[in-house]
């Protein structure tokens, strides 16, 4: 049986940029031993797909994407665009694989965002009981155009870590990203939250360092950046990845109350 129900399908090419960036640099991909990579919930074109083939590729040339979509006339349509790397089938939260594989990476965008709160955890749990040793669920959402993303990286042992990216140019103020938050946290964006308390740092922190906009909104995110992590949340990384408009932060940090 296929588990899920379907999605609105709507996607753009580039639009999973800075996602397909983050995976190229884990530990689960580079790690393992002939990665099997699943995009699960690739849409109405195969677009996303293909474009994570080849992102993935320039770090490791022996990957294999595959495309899962719970609507069989999609899987139809994305067919004549299989290549040798990059393949398409039928399937939902159970993950099917050829020979029962196990893929180190399941990128599952824009997928749990249509479903309610409460339904995400055995999601998660369906998801990541199928990963490799040491694999990567990674579930978030992003807007139309990949300006504004966020994700959470899901471990076969649960939830690890939560990660916003920006285009930082033009950015008014990094609480934006509220709107993008992930179904597990988009509704805990209130007084009380961790998240919330996340996000109101973040603007209190990119608003003390206007000052630095004269240098341009890289040496201001990096500052903001900065200042939270001396204020004592606990920020992962440094500033090659800050000035990418991306911050982590471990689960734990804004996990629901």
């Amino acid at each position: 049986m296929v588990e899920g129900r379907v999605t609105r399908g709507t996607t753009g090419t580039n639009r999973l940029r800075r996602v397909d960036r983050y995976l190229a640099a884990s530990p689960a991909l580079r790690r393992a031993g002939a990665p099997l990579v699943v995009d699960l919930g690739f849409g109405a074109r195969p677009w996303t797909a293909l474009e994570l083939a080849d992102r993935l590729a320039r770090v490791r040339p022996d990957v294999r994407v595959l495309g899962l979509e719970i609507d069989p006339a999609r899987v139809a349509a994305a067919l004549p665009s299989a290549t040798e790397r990059v393949t398409f089938g039928l399937g939902g939260f159970e993950v099917p694989a050829p020979r029962d594989e196990r893929p180190v990476i399941i990128r599952a965008m824009n997928v749990l965002r249509q479903y309610e709160e409460h339904e995400v955890p055995a999601a998660w749990d369906r998801m990541r009981a199928r990963l490799a040793p040491g694999g990567l669920l990674l579930d978030g959402t992003c807007d139309e155009i990949g300006r504004i993303a966020s994700w959470v990286d899901v471990e076969p042992d649960g939830p690890r870590r939560f990660t916003i990216a920006l285009r930082l140019t033009g950015l008014e103020a990094p609480s934006v990203v509220a709107e993008r938050l992930p179904k597990a946290l988009i509704h805990r964006n209130v007084p009380g939250e961790r998240v919330h308390d996340l996000l109101r740092a973040l603007d209190a922190g990119w608003a003390r360092a206007s000052p630095l906009s004269v240098y341009g909104p890289v040496q201001r995110f990096v500052a903001t950046a900065e200042s939270l992590r001396e204020a004592g949340w606990p920020v992962e990384g440094g500033p090659r990845r800050w000035r990418l408009g991306e911050l982590t932060v471990p689960w734990e940090a804004v996990a629901p109350a």
